[in-house]
């Protein structure tokens, strides 16, 4: 047994393969080619002397000997996100790069407001900030390509710690003169009887519909998907659906393109957006000031 041989690299793509159970995926998500996880693995169980996984048609599973390095491995990578945030406590200043991903909810109708008025009261920190869909937000969070993620809430955290951000409400934007138009709130069953425009599959809203006409045992009408809510509104403006969108991100839509929104009554059209992170109390102070701040707003 040589522990010197250990490598974070090896260690953190070894925590990645234990959670999905398949070499093949771990590589994928570590952006590492098949052949160079699999030599890493194997140079794994060569250093810590002792098989670690049971490997079979339909991937890995951990031996004892997996488990017992499972639950070391976690803990040593938590040791050196500390370090790395206690690290950057003694830099001088708290000058630093912020890498937020979020999803269109949130960069849509909160984010601009709330970061600006972060960058004005820590202009030495800059923000990158880019838009995603929830599920590559919480894969990126984890894989440490993003330092915070703002995603849905029904979005599977994968070990994520998190807490909530805001929370929106769901509307049916309708074109002038649809027959829905005329109620201030309906279920979204009698919505299920027109054509939708939709958000791309996968996002974390086009799911949640899909998911709720299911559960009515109805079938959702997609006449067109796009890939914002700018492009769904002028959907539903020129007669091809109606869309379900959140309701402070279309108000600055409705009167432009003289649409209607109607609330939704269904318990799922309330949600709330979450900030996660690896581990909250290990952040770098910059993204710790960030964090602070989305929480107070």
């Amino acid at each position: 047994m040589n522990l010197h041989r250990l490598d974070l690299v090896s260690l953190s793509l070894f925590c990645v393969i234990a959670r999905t159970g398949s070499i093949s995926k771990g590589a994928s998500l570590a952006r590492l080619a098949l052949g160079a996880a699999s030599k890493r693995m194997v140079d794994l169980e060569a250093a810590v002397d002792a098989k670690l996984f049971d490997r079979h048609s339909r991937g890995v599973t951990l031996t004892p000997a997996g488990k017992a390095l499972q639950a070391h491995a976690r803990r040593i990578l938590a040791d050196v996100d500390h370090l790395a945030a206690d690290l950057s406590d003694f830099a001088h200043g708290v000058i630093g790069v912020v890498r937020l991903w979020a999803n269109t909810s949130a960069v849509t109708q909160f984010l601009p407001h709330d970061l600006a008025r972060f960058v004005q009261q820590n202009p030495g920190i800059r923000i990158e900030l880019e838009e995603q869909n929830s599920d590559d937000i919480v894969r990126a969070v984890l894989e440490g390509r993003a330092d915070l993620g703002i995603f849905a809430d029904r979005t599977p955290p994968l070990g994520l710690q998190t807490v909530s951000y805001r929370s929106d409400q769901l509307v049916v934007v309708l074109p002038p003169g649809h027959p829905l138009g005329g109620d201030e709130d309906i279920d979204f069953e009698r919505a299920t009887d027109y054509e939708f425009v939709s958000l791309a599959a996968g996002t974390s809203l086009a799911v949640r519909m899909q998911d709720a006409a299911e559960e009515l045992g109805r079938r959702l009408r997609l006449r067109i998907r796009v890939r914002s809510f700018d492009a769904m509104c002028q959907m539903v403006a020129a007669g091809l659906g109606i869309a379900v969108l959140p309701e402070a991100a279309v108000q600055p839509l409705l009167a432009a393109m003289d649409l209607r929104q109607v609330r939704l009554r269904d318990d799922w059209a309330r949600r709330r957006l979450l900030v996660g992170a690896r581990n909250f109390s290990a952040v770098p102070r910059p993204v710790r000031l960030l964090m602070d701040c989305l929480l107070d707003a």
